[in-house]
């Protein structure tokens, strides 16, 4: 139940926000919007506010905007035209579609601005202390365990896990003896780094050093800030999640990242009420991640998104005049097989993934 729950309240806020991005700037372009929906399916409750209808659906999954003149085959009425949106112009057209995407990027700031700005900077917790340890390693032959503190190296002196790593690496492969403060005493344990690939993020190999096996916590604290800090670090966490996905989907399209780790919906819900349970905190992270994916995947060159129609309404411009019917028509039933198939594969990576663990 906590599940779906989280799942609800996580997709449903951050399509009902792209929604909102397409409904206010199409009002900022005076187009006329006829329906504004939180929701889809069967209309539950209604009330009309001058041209549009706001409506409160059945399925909470997000919402949709429709203006007048969406179909540039709709037939419009003359009082209308001005107001048509397939007769506003291509840049006013362009912008009240970018405006999804950009809404969802701008909504992830904010969450993270409200996270700093209450709960503070995370900043990771300064130490000596062993997060993990990795099975087989010399770590675990020497008897490190997590929750260890490296107190010394070879006799000197660790305050920080930059002094862990340093000392460890100019070991070159002969064996060190580690003092480790463990449940009120002090204990001793010899072991012997090998040398091992340093991997990024995507498992790409970036060096070669000696290790034990042993990872640093990964406890943070959370520091004070203003809101001008916390909104400039809201930013900067955005732009961060930017980059990763947009180099995650460049791993995957070169083959570095295996395609089986995309996730869909399932794989969604299931995280949603993973970080429900971990708190606010961690929930609306997760939420500004999701939010920063949904902005930068619904700008993909896909027909029958909306980067699809960025794209069209380039051409447009380009040419000054839009494509051809027919041809819209084969690229609109490109995209939506091209979608049709990812979402099969996204669930049937979901199914996998949920018969494997089990």
């Amino acid at each position: 139940m906590n599940t779906i729950l989280s799942f609800i309240i996580v997709l449903g806020i951050l399509i009902f926000v792209h929604e909102l991005g397409h409904f206010l700037v199409a009002n900022l372009c005076n187009v006329k919007v006829l329906t504004c929906s939180l929701g889809f399916g069967p209309k539950i409750f209604g009330r009309q506010y001058g041209d549009t209808e706001y409506l409160i659906s059945a399925f909470p999954l997000g919402g949709y905007v429709k203006m007048c003149g969406e179909n540039i085959e709709e037939e419009v009425t003359s009082e209308d035209l001005p107001r048509s949106f397939a007769h506003k112009t291509v840049w006013q057209r362009f912008l009240i579609v970018l405006a999804g995407p950009v809404f969802n990027i701008l909504f992830a700031v904010f969450l993270f601005f409200l996270i700093f700005s209450i709960a503070g900077l995370p900043v990771p917790k300064s130490g000596t202390e062993i997060g993990g340890v990795t099975a087989s390693s010399p770590a675990e032959t020497a008897g490190l365990e997590a929750g260890d503190i490296i107190l010394t190296i070879n006799g000197q002196e660790t305050e920080k896990w930059a002094d862990v790593s340093l000392l460890i690496r100019e070991s070159e492969g002969n064996p060190i003896v580690i003092t480790v403060f463990r449940d009120g005493t002090e204990l001793e344990v010899t072991g012997q780094p090998e040398i091992k690939e340093v991997k990024n993020i995507f498992g790409e190999v970036v060096d070669e050093r000696y290790m034990m096996g042993i990872s640093r916590s990964t406890q943070v604290i959370y520091e004070k800030a203003s809101l001008i800090e916390a909104f400039f670090a809201g930013i900067s966490q955005t732009w961060m999640y930017i980059y990763l996905t947009m180099m995650g989907i460049i791993k995957i399209i070169q083959q570095v990242v295996p395609a089986s780790e995309l996730g869909g919906p399932i794989l969604i819900a299931q995280m949603a009420g993973q970080q429900m349970q971990a708190g606010w905190v961690n929930l609306f992270f997760f939420m500004g991640l999701v939010s920063v994916n949904l902005g930068i995947l619904n700008l993909f060159p896909i027909p029958i998104l909306d980067g699809g129609h960025l794209v069209f309404f380039s051409l447009e411009a380009i040419r000054k005049k839009p494509l051809e019917k027919k041809t819209m028509e084969k690229f609109q039933q490109f995209g939506l097989l091209l979608l049709g198939s990812l979402m099969i594969f996204v669930f049937y990576n979901d199914i996998a993934r949920i018969f494997t663990k089990g």
